[in-house]
């Protein structure tokens, strides 16, 4: 079968059948065990009773006694001798005794249900012969009531089941087709919400890394675009240029740009890439804040800007060493590109459980407010500030960003009046490791 919902039905049909089957062995069970002899011992009392007044008061009276036990039970009464001849007509009725040895029965016997019981002397039968009825049919009714109940409730299992599937499926095979708004938007708590849920929240992860993913394309295309047109012209000029050398230093920084551009590319990738293959431990951040400031110190001292570091940061992160330590860098690289000569940069370190925070702030011109997130995209530059020779290709910060994120951390930017502040924090490293 290739449908769920067959499936289910077949499932219900087969599991009704097995608890009906049961249900009646049970019954047959309990029946032979327990309803039976109670049923034996009321025989064997009315059969005491007709033959006490049969034997008192003569036939009129057992008759009478007879007749009571009709109306009692619906069904007719005879009091029989030892051969199955009737003590009040004297009509034969050994037809309906059973053979020799039983001396008691409760059965079927045409369209009748017939039960007899011997007395204990075997001188006298009772018998009792029910209705005319077709046998079984009158728990007719009852087995409709089963089907008809199991079969709705098959298939209210089964749509309740197949149906948000189905519903699931359509919104998979729109995301597939490159829908990718789609979405179930379920509130249900049962498992198919969870499922419906964590697929939403597949698919806005996807959405964002797709979306985020062909921008970057875009902006790379853009970004690749113009250094190799100027390193085309730049070649081109120096086949005729009457200053060769100045020619090919031209080339020289446009291979640079491309080669910083290509770096920056590579680095974002291995963020983004096979979690696998990322070495997480335990990182003491003030030790690998001061590895990261002495690093930078030398590209400082040209335009004599002194960093700073304050606090501590008592507290370890759990992340990839390589990962932090680079976001740590391009936040110093970048303040130190952008401060004003012989100006201070602050690093300050902070342990504020449950996290740890690392505060760059710079005394540059800052960023307008309406920028201050728009920094952290691939490629964004202030135009009178961040050009091409200066800036950098505007990849760092969202290296940055997308490193802290990693680690379940967060980057902020705010203007300090003057200068920018950029904060980055981290959650702690949970014990034991």
């Amino acid at each position: 079968m290739k449908s769920l919902y067959a499936w289910i039905v077949v499932a219900m049909v087969v599991t009704s059948s097995l608890a009906l089957l049961a249900f009646t062995m049970i019954t047959d069970s309990i029946e032979r065990a327990y309803v039976d002899p109670v049923l034996q011992a009321m025989d064997g009392l009315e059969l005491d009773s007709a033959r006490d007044a049969l034997r008192t008061n003569g036939p009129q009276a057992a008759a009478r006694y007879l007749s009571h036990l009709d109306r009692l039970f619906g069904t007719r009464h005879y009091l029989l001798d030892g051969n199955g001849a009737d003590v009040v007509s004297g009509d034969n009725r050994a037809v309906w005794l059973p053979r020799r040895p039983a001396v008691e029965s409760r059965q079927f016997i045409g369209a009748r249900f017939i039960v007899t019981h011997r007395s204990q002397d075997g001188r006298y039968w009772l018998l009792s012969i029910g209705p005319p009825v077709a046998h079984g049919r009158q728990f007719v009714p009852y087995y409709y009531v089963v089907v008809g109940s199991s079969a709705v409730l098959c298939l209210l299992a089964a749509l309740g089941v197949v149906l948000p599937i189905r519903r699931l499926a359509r919104v998979v095979e729109r995301f597939g087709e490159g829908e990718l708004g789609a979405r179930s938007n379920w509130r249900r708590r049962d498992e198919l919400g969870r499922l419906g849920r964590s697929f939403d929240r597949m698919a806005d992860r996807l959405e964002r890394l797709l979306v985020s993913e062909r921008r970057l394309l875009q902006d790379v295309s853009h970004e690749l675009r113009s250094p190799l047109a100027r390193l085309t012209m730049a070649l081109k000029l120096a086949r005729t240029s009457p200053d060769p050398a100045a020619a090919l230093d031209r080339c020289d920084r446009h291979l640079g740009r491309l080669t910083s551009l290509t770096a920056e590319i590579v680095e974002m990738v291995r963020i983004e890439g096979d979690p696998q293959a990322q070495r997480w431990e335990a990182v003491d951040l003030a030790e690998l804040t001061a590895g990261v400031v002495a690093d930078c110190s030398a590209e400082a001292e040209p335009r004599a800007c002194e960093i700073r570091v304050a606090g501590n940061a008592g507290g370890s992160v759990t992340c990839d060493r390589e990962l932090i330590r680079r976001a740590l860098e391009n936040l110093l690289r970048n303040a130190i590109r952008f401060s004003p000569q012989a100006a201070g940069i602050e690093v300050e370190l902070r342990d504020a459980p449950p996290v740890v925070s690392v505060t760059v702030r710079d005394y540059g011109p800052g960023v307008p407010e309406g920028a201050l997130e728009r920094i952290f995209e691939p490629f964004f530059r202030m135009d009178e500030s961040r050009d091409t020779d200066r800036g950098g290709v505007g990849l760092g910060l969202s290296i940055t960003r997308r490193a802290v994120a990693l680690h379940g951390g967060r980057v902020t930017a705010r203007n300090a009046d003057p200068g920018l502040k950029v904060v980055i924090e981290l959650p702690r490293a949970r014990a034991g490791l």
